[in-house]
């Protein structure tokens, strides 16, 4: 049987925790029956079955129930009658020790959330952003949760872009780790700075979508109260902020792409002027050696006693006199 996709389901009445176990089916009825409160359910990669059993008990529409099960989506916001439905794209640093010794610098998950007037879903896949802290440090807030659903969608949107941020600090160490390669004295190894950038890509395709959904969020609207509309702009600020930095991130590794390969261009040159110059200087005692070796009847200096030291000696001046000029032209 496939695994229960509930990590956690609780009613919350005035920002405090009902201390009962509910399913989420029992937990919605509670609330509507009592008419106090809200239900807050997290799941976990459920499967087609799983998700649809949800969206009947909570009256979700089926194409955002299609899309929380499938994932792999661009981070959106639409509405389906007095129903949210949001995707967000979360982030997570792949730890190592050099940028040369990874496949992966960032992995990526997905958030997904469904809210209404007294509930919210939570759909996580993936195990880059975990939910369980927020829940624990909002429910040491009842005044904060008093707000209502709201509450939660604020919580993980800042948590995700927190991450976004934590994973900003840590490119910049691999980016200043690559430009002492690049720019060192040492040869230039390219493929870490393609790895690089085709990572900040896969970062900048997660978080500069994202900035749509909360401008929308940060307006007037009816589902969401005026306190929590404050502090999503706060968080579209630091949004914000991410988004600059990957640009400049992009931005930076472009231009070291640039000079990365200008410098490779340099070495090959420089490369291809020492194998000349040695070819060039093992060229003359190649011909001297040529034409001593013809063997031809009329060449008197064959029979002389001091010609073999005379073609050593010839060619070994000839070679020193080509180091010695390569040499002095920087060639060698």
């Amino acid at each position: 049987m496939p695994a229960d996709p509930v990590v956690d389901c609780a009613v919350y009445v005035d920002g405090v925790r009902d201390p009962h176990e509910f399913t989420y089916a029992e937990a919605l009825d509670r609330v509507r029956e009592t008419g106090e409160g809200w239900v807050w359910l997290g799941l976990h990669a459920p499967d087609n079955a799983q998700m649809t059993a949800v969206a009947d008990v909570y009256g979700l529409h089926p194409l955002a129930v299609e899309d929380a099960v499938v994932a792999h989506q661009r981070p959106k916001l639409e509405l389906y009658g007095h129903t949210m439905f949001m995707v967000m794209r979360t982030v997570a640093y792949v730890d190592h020790d050099s940028i040369a010794s990874t496949a992966d610098v960032v992995s990526t998950g997905e958030i997904m959330m469904f809210g209404g007037q007294d509930f919210v879903i939570t759909v996580r896949h993936g195990d880059q952003t975990e939910l369980a802290s927020i829940r624990h440090t909002l429910e040491q807030r009842p005044k904060i949760l008093a707000l209502g659903p709201a509450v939660v969608l604020h919580a993980v949107v800042d948590h995700v872009v927190d991450t976004y941020l934590a994973v900003t600090d840590e490119i910049d160490t691999d980016i200043a780790e690559l430009e002492q390669d690049v720019f060192g004295t040492g040869d230039v190894h390219i493929d870490p700075v393609y790895l690089l950038k085709r990572e900040v890509i896969e970062f900048r395709r997660a978080a500069t979508p994202l900035a749509i959904p909360l401008h929308r969020l940060a307006e007037p609207n009816p589902w969401l109260p005026d306190e929590v509309r404050n502090y999503l702009r706060d968080v579209n600020d630091h949004l914000t902020t991410v988004n600059e930095r990957i640009t400049d991130y992009d931005h930076l590794l472009s231009s070291m792409l640039d000079a990365a390969a200008a410098k490779i261009g340099i070495q090959q040159n420089t490369d291809m002027r020492k194998i000349t110059a040695w070819a060039a200087i093992l060229a003359a005692p190649t011909m001297i050696a040529g034409v001593y070796g013809m063997n031809f009847k009329n060449m008197p200096e064959l029979e002389w006693h001091y010609g073999y030291f005379l073609a050593l000696g010839l060619m070994a001046t000839v070679c020193g006199l080509l180091w010695r000029n390569f040499r002095k032209h920087g060639w060698l």
